[in-house]
């Protein structure tokens, strides 16, 4: 039993960086999927792939894996710099702009 341990990156629908400052602990599928033949659903027999356990820190994650035998690879996340503007949102709409500002 294989698992990996990473840090989630934040969604792309949000700048926002909730829910990526935890660790995640996620088994890897033992199995490939396949389709069923009846209803063309995709399935799997193995129900570790549909465990995620979530921890505080990276050596709490290790901890538990280790404790339960759990061979885990741990992924370092790739740190973005914040994305500031120097005039911000309300540089979009400032009335002393050189250029011409249209969509």
């Amino acid at each position: 039993m294989t698992a990996r341990i990473f840090q989630p990156a934040k969604t792309a629908m949000s700048s926002g960086m909730a829910k990526t400052t935890e660790w995640v602990l996620e088994y890897t599928a033992d199995e490939p999927r396949r389709i069923d033949p009846l209803m063309g659903w995709t399935s799997s027999a193995d129900t570790q792939s549909q465990v995620r356990l979530h921890f505080q820190t990276k050596e709490e994650a290790m901890n538990y894996a280790e404790a339960n035998g759990i061979d885990a690879v741990v992924t370092q996340p790739k740190k973005r710099g914040a994305n500031l503007r120097p005039g911000g949102y309300g540089d979009n709409f400032a009335t002393n702009r050189r250029g011409v500002w249209t969509h």
